[in-house]
């Protein structure tokens, strides 16, 4: 202890010592102007910016002698006022801090030297850096520049800004290169939102920007606000979860039409269990629960569902057809009344909510809603319609697609969830006429595309790039306005939280507001009773909706999709593989192959471009559209395989 006491004032003074260094060396880079210099020299740009950083120095220099001096004018009057004395305390004050600064704990092997660290948000103060950050993305040209049109301004916990692009160049080229942006700002893509400014007040060269000050999505969930409500109406968007803003955003059903797809254990049954609250919580509204996973996650709906089932077997999978058969001639019934009502009742061929709660009309909105949707797709067990033997999962899934078509209008909801979202497990023709898409994590971005649509992946919304600890967030596409904006094509979302026990008590709630309002039917009223069936009305209306176009394989489809203006015959004739490349985003050496295998041979042709004349590899646009009528004569490549000649 006596040592420690007589060794301590010489502590004091090295800590003393070693803080004047340390402040000696801040000062030194500072007035060097060191970070900007270290950053030039890191872009390659130390030339352009030795004029600015010169300057800077000798600013820096100017204001360093500026303080020096103040410090002495006031040290001097400070001294004739009040003495030595305050010489003497303003030295002890200078001396602790400086010992603060130099100190070295025990254990500690002193200051280690700073080091380089991330990059950090200067643009938000530093329009130049944004620009320059354009730049090294290859966004815009060296001697390009942005015009800012909103500057930078606080949103939640992040950075908005919106600039208009040189002319010729597009947002969606920012958009589709998100990454590279993210990686010359240095933060992570998920914390940068890109989009085009839509609407009057945007055009094709103005992108909105948003930088969140850290990961958005990796905050504690939110329990659902529909635990505080006592009811809901249907009609109303169901509260759904909150964007990278921390905006709520609210999924519109009516009138629509919901496609969940995940792979295992991301949050896809909760999601499903978000949009069926708001229906449960309607004692007007009617609920069909099929679910295939046969577990206990929907165990507590069935207190409240018109029609239920629970399991993996055939059994289960003719069950669910029969309730569509059912719905098939609901929905028939339906618009047959609609034809006769009034237009002060029925002004459209459209269920109203007035139309919805009343009794007599008996036309409540309707949701079928269906978990592991693949299981009954994929059943492969026989059945006849109308004479033809065919498997009960292709049914179904002729089924599903006219109820996707037709039924919204009627009132009748869909709401499918998935583990499997490829293209053999849902048909390309469901999928097209599903409203409101919403994509967690899956493994590929041919996965997202199939959830979200064709190229969306391109357009910057790719759930495969959600992280694994990302539980429950995904990219919403909804097929209606929502907090975001009516403009808004799709966004990235952190759902509610809502465990098993707040969906019991939701669905208990749901049943005591049926109970009271006289509309608890069906299984959840001990009535169970068979489904009304017409399977040959059925079968001869989907029959009469069923085209005979097949469908085209991938990637011709996206081909034929991105091509469209050209394939009428006004447009190229001849489309570079880079271009393809670029748009769809593929691996070039798979997608010749599998182009070739398509009856689509890659060939060379002279193109103009901005460096002049070159030749480059690429597509006959006259050979694609061949491949695309091909399957009207059933031959859909060389090898005559019908089914797409991939495997």
């Amino acid at each position: 202890m006596v040592v420690r006491v007589l060794r301590s004032p010489w502590r004091f003074v090295w800590a003393v010592l070693r803080g004047l260094v340390v402040a000696a060396r801040a000062w030194r880079g500072w007035v060097k102007v060191v970070d900007y210099r270290e950053a030039a020299e890191e872009s390659g740009k130390l030339a352009d910016k030795f004029e600015n950083i010169r300057e800077l120095t000798l600013f820096r220099w100017k204001i360093s002698g500026s303080v020096l001096g103040a410090a002495v004018l006031a040290g001097i009057a400070v001294t004739v006022v009040y003495g030595a004395v305050a010489l003497w305390g303003a030295g002890a004050v200078a001396a602790i801090a400086l010992a603060i600064t130099g100190r070295k704990k025990d254990g500690n092997p002193g200051r280690k030297p700073t080091l380089a660290g991330p990059r950090t948000l200067t643009w938000t103060i530093d329009s130049q850096v944004l620009v320059d950050a354009f730049r090294d993305a290859k966004l815009i040209g060296k001697d390009e520049t942005l015009r800012l049109v909103e500057r930078a301004t606080r949103q939640g916990d992040g950075w908005a800004v919106t600039v208009d692009l040189p002319a010729t160049r597009k947002a969606a080229d920012v958009v589709k290169n998100r990454d590279a942006l993210a990686s010359a700002l240095a933060v992570d893509e998920l914390q940068l939102i890109v989009e085009r400014v839509r609407g009057n007040g945007g055009h094709a060269g103005r992108v909105a920007m948003w930088v969140a000050d850290k990961d958005p999505y990796a905050q504690p969930p939110l329990r659902t606000p529909l635990l505080d409500v006592a009811r809901w109406d249907v009609w109303r968007a169901v509260p759904f979860g909150r964007d990278a803003r921390d905006r709520k955003i609210a999924l519109p059903l009516v009138w629509t039409s919901l496609l969940i797809g995940a792979i295992p254990r991301q949050g896809k049954t909760f999601a499903a269990r978000l949009a069926a609250s708001g229906l449960i919580l309607d004692p007007h509204a009617r609920l069909y629960v099929a679910d295939f996973k046969a577990g206990k996650d929907w165990d507590a709906a069935a207190r409240v569902a018109h029609r239920f089932l629970s399991g993996d077997e055939a059994e289960h999978v003719l069950a669910l057809r029969d309730w569509l058969v059912e719905l098939v001639g609901e929905v028939q019934r339906r618009y047959r009344r609609m034809r006769d009502l009034d237009d002060s009742v029925c002004p459209e061929s459209k269920v109203t909510p007035g139309m919805s709660r009343d009794a007599d009309l008996d036309m409540p909105v309707t949701a079928l809603f269906i978990d592991e949707v693949q299981v009954a797709l994929e059943d492969r067990t026989p059945i006849s319609v109308q004479g033809k033997r065919l498997p009960v999962g292709e049914y179904i899934g002729e089924l599903l697609t006219w109820l996707a078509k037709k039924a919204p209008a009627a009132g009748i909801i869909l709401a499918l969830a998935t583990q499997r979202p490829d293209s053999k497990t849902i048909p390309s023709g469901l999928r097209a006429v599903l409203g409101s898409r919403f994509a967690l994590r899956v493994m590929d971005w041919r996965d997202s595309n199939i959830v979200l649509g064709e190229q969306m992946n391109t357009r910057g919304f790719d759930s495969s790039r959600l992280l694994a600890s990302h539980k429950g967030v995904g990219i919403l596409r909804p097929d209606g306005e929502t907090e975001a904006g009516a403009d808004v094509l799709a966004m990235t979302v952190r759902t509610y939280f809502m465990p098993n026990d707040d969906w019991r008590t939701i669905c208990e709630r749901g049943r005591v507001l049926r109970e009271s309002a006289g509309t608890l039917t069906g299984h959840s009223a001990g009535r169970d009773l068979p489904p009304l069936l017409d399977h040959a009305s059925a079968a001869k209306v989907i029959s009469a909706s069923s085209g005979s176009t097949d469908e085209l394989p991938e990637p011709l489809a996206s081909v034929a999709d991105y091509l469209a203006d050209d394939l009428d015959g006004d447009g190229r004739e001849f489309v570079p593989t880079d271009e393809l490349r670029d748009a769809l985003d593929v691996e070039p050496g798979q997608f010749a192959k599998d182009m070739g295998a398509l009856g689509c041979r890659p060939t060379r042709q002279y193109i103009e471009s901005e460096d002049g004349t070159r030749r480059v590899r690429g597509y006959v646009v006259a050979d694609i559209r061949a491949a695309v009528e091909r399957p009207r004569s059933g031959d859909i490549g060389p090898t005559g395989n019908a089914e797409g000649g991939l495997r």
